[in-house]
């Protein structure tokens, strides 16, 4: 390459530069096009894996969302990431003028709210864990509310005896939050700027920094068709007939 260099003073020095020429730049365009269609036809968030099997060969998907990402920031919609997916989301500064009177408002109990950020800031957590750090019981329609509202799941199975089952968020309470990911939710001085949190806030209180890994701990085990029959949440099969 050195070699060439010195013949031919306009060529590029690095590869990486090379691969940009030789990008079409039409071939980028319709990159784009494909990707704003496909995330503008969709009623739910888009994955990334699914887009980049939509693209040009040879077409990164990464710069393709970015940019577009960056093209709709000052527009009426913004296209917004959650966690690896994509959707077109009205603008945050916007949002009064969709709203509608038939629009249902949900609103949590107090419970609910500190059973869903204790999850979302120590997912993977189990109900026992729940109850320690809450210090009181919590009722399974608290939980029930989560998990229909769409914003908590069912992670796994715990290692431990009685096989506990694991919580933790979903892709939903990501996108109804407007995280990209679950390392967005606020810290303590976040929230104290917010006003969350009373100026006297006890010198032990600690808000652990939120993982949010989809893939299963080392200490959990998957959910399977008989975990869920167990839970309830699935008819036991019948037993075929000899």
């Amino acid at each position: 390459m050195a070699e060439a260099q010195r013949y031919l003073p306009g060529l590029p020095e690095e590869e990486d530069e090379l691969d940009e020429i030789a990008l079409d730049p039409r071939l980028l365009e319709e990159a784009e096009r494909i990707a704003e269609a496909l995330v503008f036809a969709s009623a739910q968030p888009v994955s990334e894996t699914y887009i980049a099997s939509r693209l040009p060969r040879g077409i990164d998907v990464g710069p393709v969302m970015s940019r577009l990402k960056a093209i709709y920031a000052s527009r009426g919609v913004n296209l917004v990431q959650v966690a690896d997916h994509w959707a077109f989301r009205t603008a945050a500064d916007l949002s009064f003028v969709v709203q509608t009177d038939e629009q249902e408002i949900r609103k949590l109990s107090r419970a609910a709210l500190e059973v869903l950020a204790i999850i979302a800031y120590h997912q993977p957590v189990t109900r026992a864990e729940i109850e320690d750090i809450r210090g009181v019981q919590t009722s399974k329609g608290t939980l029930d509310v989560l998990m229909e509202a769409g914003w908590v799941r069912f992670r796994g199975r715990r290692r431990t005896p009685g096989r506990p089952v694991t919580f933790g968020t979903t892709r939903d309470f990501l996108d109804h939050f407007g995280l990209e990911e679950i390392r967005d939710l606020p810290g303590i001085e976040e929230l104290k700027g917010a006003g969350l949190l009373s100026g006297r806030v006890p010198s032990n209180l600690h808000i652990p920094v939120p993982v949010g890994e989809d893939e299963l701990s080392e200490n959990e085990d998957p959910i399977t068709q008989m975990d869920l029959e167990e839970l309830g949440l699935l008819t036991p099969k019948a037993e075929e007939d000899d």
